[in-house]
């Protein structure tokens, strides 16, 4: 599977600040699931992220191999830039026209809540203003649509929660939300209807990202094992490789959260290696493959390898490879 995925050798200095930007990408979307703030900054120190809220919300939101829980943890702090980033995270929503329930769902969906409950304020608050300002005259004032997303919330946790007897009802979820609107009452239609959504459908909260690392990678091209010759020590080991978006990532096993080794694909050569069967050889033609590894310590850390040696189990699985 790995030869006809891989582009055509070129040279010159093109080439080679291609596969430079796609091990930063790499790697800075790595840091950003360790730590947030280290990630944007290293994502930024090579020019792949431009260092405005505009950029870095816009980063977020797209959400390309980033942990969702990490993505909650910096909208949540109550700091600069990240109280800036947050406010043009939740503006590119187009809430307009879009109820309540809907448009929550498709706001916690983005990232995962963090824990502590005056992060939850900071960005419902957000959610609240940006929500009303694009459906203007459904609510008297933001506050009104602020305690009501809380309120859904808890909803949501009372009617899907296990641990939790004793359900809210529709005509107490109702009574419960009544003179919110500046002092009024809201449609019971509306308290109702966003009831019955919250009933029939429970909201998609993220998992804490902290299985397969693998399921980041969407509709990868292959993945599976096979058997990978060692870089200092010339041993051959078996390992799981995925090949997504002509990169080439593998676990020392399946189950593992980070990878091992990451290798992009671009401008590399892929050849026969005639000394053991089943096997394939990738090289550069510069000396060294631009690649990372994890070290002893768990750290990603740039890889050095003139070449990389890897073999199939059978010839059905060789022929699968090409």
């Amino acid at each position: 599977w790995y030869q006809r995925r891989v582009r055509g050798a070129t040279t010159g200095a093109t080439d080679r600040n291609e596969n430079t930007k796609t091990m930063d990408d790499v790697q800075g979307r790595q840091r950003f699931n360790a730590d947030p703030k280290k990630g944007i900054e290293s994502l930024i120190s090579t020019r792949l992220l431009n260092d405005t809220p505009e950029d870095i919300a816009v980063f977020l939101y797209k959400g390309e191999r980033l942990n969702k829980t990490k993505i909650g943890e910096y909208l949540g702090e109550n700091k600069e830039p990240n109280l800036t980033v947050l406010r043009k995270f939740v503006e590119l929503f187009a809430f307009q026209k879009m109820d309540i329930v809907t448009a929550l769902r498709a706001f916690l969906g983005k990232f995962r809540l963090p824990g502590e409950a005056q992060k939850i304020d900071r960005m419902m608050e957000e959610f609240a203003t940006v929500y009303c300002a694009a459906n203007a005259g459904v609510y008297c004032k933001s506050d009104t649509c602020y305690v009501l997303a809380f309120s859904i919330i808890m909803l949501n946790t009372s009617l899907h929660n296990p641990s939790v007897k004793d359900k809210l009802t529709a005509d107490q979820f109702v009574k419960m939300n009544n003179g919110i609107n500046d002092g009024g009452d809201l449609p019971a239609s509306l308290l109702t209807e966003a009831y019955n959504s919250i009933k029939n459908q429970p909201f998609e909260i993220p998992e804490e990202d902290t299985q397969d690392f693998t399921i980041t990678f969407y509709n990868p091209d292959k993945r599976g094992y096979l058997v990978k010759e060692g870089g200092k020590h010339k041993s051959w080991k078996k390992r799981y490789f995925v090949l997504t978006d002509n990169c080439l990532y593998y676990f020392v096993k399946e189950s593992d959260s980070e990878p091992k080794g990451i290798v992009p694909l671009e401008n590399l050569k892929v050849t026969e290696y005639k000394e053991r069967k089943f096997t394939f050889e990738i090289r550069s033609e510069d000396r060294f493959i631009k690649s990372a590894k994890t070290d002893s310590g768990g750290k990603m850390v740039s890889g050095n390898h003139e070449y990389y040696r890897i073999q199939a189990s059978n010839q059905d699985e060789n022929e699968n490879v090409d």
